[in-house]
């Protein structure tokens, strides 16, 4: 009989038992778990994957992706056998540890050990419940159990180190190691490792730059666990928490408004020389007049990648820090003239050792003046260039047009602003706006023998084609001449390594330097944000010095420019074909009248097919004889037809111009496929 009562309790207590899991497994099924899925910090790194800048999600937190596999493997050693040794042996809850923390705290009268695994602490983080009360501890338990029926251990483990907090804003072991230690989480020494171990326990109460001997007495127990040697135990804990990396600001902020959801922006920008730029901009301002910003835009015009991009010398109120001076338009100065001069000899206006005139002159109400208010006289365009003088440009602007001026900063990839709409003469002297990056791209397409090259900061970008704003004679002969401009004194550098050009502004409101070698192309603005004027600030006195010595932190020595191409014309004026012998406005004027030449074939812009016996050239109008250069170089000297066969050898883009008896020019540019 009794043997019968004990074996119904038994099925009746197996038959509860039963009922309880039953009720258990569908209490576990029935839960509804936290958002798993966090908002993480967007990050801009640079071209070798170092960070540049975090940005923090909600709340000013910092937390930052991260998977266990980007983990010292001995940290997550650590961090298991010191949280939850058996993590992946038990189902979400360790009753044994559980048992061992009831026990503990029966006989001490209060809590020895926490008995949480893992699973529960990440239920507790994705919850923000708190640690102490039963209810809470209950709720942390169904919420692991049923966590571990839909998750992996490695998932489980990833989302604790993505959430665990270690002090103020940082969540997860990235932030944490980049704050506490100045580095990615991928090699810890055991000390790090054990500090970032304990911290999430009591993340402000053992801020080691708070409390640095609770933080050190935490971080003992965990390497007692682990037996670690005893000089680990004496190593010192951080005694800040270090600003997460802000590099390239203003450039970050760019992207991430232009593209919103980007969670990592891979750039271009090298942060080495980002950093040494930036300390260079922060020097240039240095004893300079309130209010007084620099910025420096680096580029690499054989790619258009950007190294450096510096907009303002600080990234906050200092000096209207928060304006990216590299994209605001303002006037350029003298810095447009190299242009001018290209297209000139394009049009074949002009040549290096053509004779110019500096002289009184109006057109107009306009009578430009040289800077010192001196005439100079016949001088050659070289001499003009190097010497900055203002009249040249001017009456070369008006017999190109200001229109084709315009036309060649657009075909540059610059986007010119002005103000008063349709352009006039003004422009060659900085009567139209433009950005530091504008600049840097029109001298980044002369460097590369006239063809355009846009500037871009994103890594995997292909360019899309670029157009040729000037022939690669043109582009040969301005950077030639900007050679041979004197360095700044003091700076030690040699004639003839940086071609590069200054600017002042209207009123000293602006100073440029510009300038490339035969790799890279650097461009230097100083001035005031709010456009007021800076007096006695001079582009070659203030921006010339610091574009000479950011040549000097990129880190490498200077790369030669190019040599001349072949069909580069290099003669004395007395050589050169008479029209090319002196700059005649008047004449140059009367291009466009009934009888100046006009090239009929081929078209500007049209592409031909190569091969075959060459390219019919046909001219209309124009005294004869007639002079043809192709791409600058004379072809035909003394023509007295109107139509020729060009050589059948052309490839690529060709650039074509034809002068007649009286100096007029047409031209044509056209590419062979």
């Amino acid at each position: 009989m009794i043997r019968r009562h004990g074996l119904f309790a038994l099925v009746l207590l197996l038959g509860v038992a039963a009922g309880l899991r039953d009720h258990l497994d569908e209490l576990i099924a029935q839960t509804d778990l936290p958002p798993v899925l966090a908002e993480t910090s967007v990050e801009v790194r640079d071209r070798n994957g170092a960070l540049l800048r975090v940005f923090p999600v909600e709340d000013g937190r910092v937390r930052m992706a991260v998977q266990a596999a980007a983990v010292d493997p001995a940290f997550l050693a650590m961090l298991i056998a010191y949280e939850d040794k058996r993590f992946y042996q038990h189902n979400g809850v360790d009753a044994r540890a559980l048992l061992r923390a009831g026990v503990q705290a029966l006989r001490a009268g209060e809590v020895v050990s926490g008995g949480s695994t893992l699973s529960m602490q990440v239920a507790r983080l994705m919850e923000n419940s708190g640690t102490g009360r039963w209810r809470g501890k209950l709720r942390q338990m169904r919420v692991a159990l049923a966590l571990e029926r839909r998750f992996s251990k490695a998932e489980i483990l990833n989302l604790y180190l993505l959430h665990a907090p270690y002090g103020g804003p940082l969540e997860g072991v990235r932030a944490a190691s980049l704050a506490w230690f100045g580095k990615e989480p991928a090699r810890l020494t055991q000390a790090e490792a054990a500090l970032l171990v304990a911290l999430p326990q009591a993340p402000e109460g053992r801020r080691p730059d708070r409390y640095p001997d609770a933080a050190k007495a935490a971080r003992a127990r965990v390497l007692h666990r682990i037996n670690a040697p005893e000089a680990v135990l004496s190593a010192p804990v951080p005694k800040s928490m270090r600003p997460l990396p802000r590099l390239a600001a203003h450039l970050a902020d760019q992207l991430r408004v232009a593209r919103p959801g980007i969670e990592r922006f891979d750039l271009t920008v090298d942060a080495e020389i980002q950093r040494s730029i930036t300390a260079l901009a922060r020097r240039a301002v240095a004893g300079q007049a309130a209010g007084v910003s620099a910025a420096i835009v680096v580029a690499d015009h054989q790619t258009g990648a950007v190294r450096a991009s510096v907009a303002a010398p600080w990234y906050d109120g200092r000096n209207a820090g928060f304006v990216d001076m590299t994209r605001a338009a303002r006037s350029p100065g003298s810095t447009l003239k190299p242009l001018i001069y290209g297209l000139a000899f394009d049009q074949g206006f002009a040549h290096p050792d053509t004779l110019i005139e500096d002289s009184p002159v109006a057109f107009g109400r306009y009578a430009p003046q040289n800077f010192d208010g001196q005439f100079r006289g016949d001088v050659t365009v070289r001499e003009a260039l190097q010497l900055s003088l203002n009249i040249p440009p001017v009456r070369l602007t008006h017999a190109l047009g200001p229109a084709r001026l315009m036309e060649g900063l657009r075909r540059s990839g610059a986007e010119p602003q002005l103000p008063g709409g349709l352009p006039g003469l003004a422009v060659a002297l900085g009567g139209v706006g433009l950005s530091l990056n504008d600049l840097v791209q029109v001298y980044a397409g002369i460097a590369q023998g006239g063809v355009a090259r846009p500037l871009h900061w994103e890594q995997g970008g292909s360019p899309a084609p670029s157009p040729r704003v000037m022939s690669r004679a043109a582009a040969w002969h301005v950077g030639h001449i900007l050679a041979g401009i004197a360095p700044p004194a003091g700076t030690g550098a040699e004639v003839g390594r940086i071609a590069y050009k200054t600017g002042t502004s209207y009123g000293h409101r602006d100073a440029w330097a510009v300038g490339f070698d035969g790799r890279h192309v650097i461009g230097v603005w100083l001035g005031r944000p709010d456009g007021t004027p800076v007096p006695g600030a001079f582009g070659g006195d203030l921006a010339a010095p610091v574009l000479f010595e950011a040549f000097g932190r990129l880190g490498m020595p200077l790369t030669p420019l190019p040599a001349p191409p072949p069909e580069t014309l290099i003669l004395s004026t007395a050589s050169l074909p008479l029209p090319l012998q002196r700059f005649r406005g008047w004449e140059a004027a009367f291009a466009g009248a009934r009888d100046a030449p006009i090239v009929r074939f081929p078209p500007q812009g049209a592409v031909l097919a190569g091969g075959g016996d060459g390219v019919p050239l046909k001219i209309q109008s124009g005294r004869l004889p007639l002079t043809v250069l192709v791409d600058g170089a004379p072809f035909r000297t003394g023509l007295r037809r109107r139509d020729v066969m060009l050589p059948a050898a052309l490839d690529g883009f060709t650039q074509i111009k034809v002068i007649d008896a009286a100096g007029r020019a047409a031209s044509v540019g056209f590419r062979i496929d």
